[in-house]
């Protein structure tokens, strides 16, 4: 029963996730090609032998660019929203993680961790913007998140030797 469920699971956001790309238009700020080559990049790290907490991280950091890129293009009221949408992609990360046994203290905190920190990054870019008028140097959109991010990794990886 509970293996009919995971597979019916999967199955769905699946399909979900074909037909939101199916409606996806040409290049923006987060485009398909960052996010795809974090995501490798994610896949790489963990053959490595790189620490759970900083893989999490910015899986979750991964899922908030996604839904920041793709929440303007969803007919659907409730999830064109890329707040709401960047809760639903954490809450359904960590089903998965739930659902395959992954789920340990370290990926948790990871997935806190990389959500608030990529949500607070986008957010100091749009205060920057608007107090500014424009936008302060060029992929300032890109480099806000990213930077971030790398920011938090690093130094949690300093100070708990990860």
């Amino acid at each position: 029963m509970f293996n009919k469920l995971k597979i019916g699971f999967l199955n769905l956001f699946g399909i979900i996730g074909i037909w939101l790309f199916g409606f996806a238009s040409p290049t923006l700020a987060q485009c398909p090609v960052c996010i795809v080559t974090v995501g490798g990049g994610m896949l790489l790290a963990k053959k490595l032998g790189i620490d759970d907490l900083l893989v999490s991280i910015w899986i979750s950091a991964l899922n908030v660019a996604i839904a920041f890129w793709i929440a303007p293009k969803i007919k659907i009221k409730f999830l064109n929203n890329k707040h709401l949408l960047s809760l639903f992609l954490l809450v359904t990360t960590i089903a998965y993680f739930f659902f395959t046994d992954q789920a340990t203290s370290k990926v948790l905190w990871g997935q806190a961790v990389g959500f608030l920190t990529m949500a607070l990054a986008n957010h100091s870019y749009n205060f920057i913007k608007s107090r500014l008028g424009h936008t302060p140097f060029p992929y300032a959109k890109v480099a806000f998140p990213l930077f971030s991010v790398l920011f938090i990794t690093l130094t949690l990886k300093i100070i708990f030797g990860l």
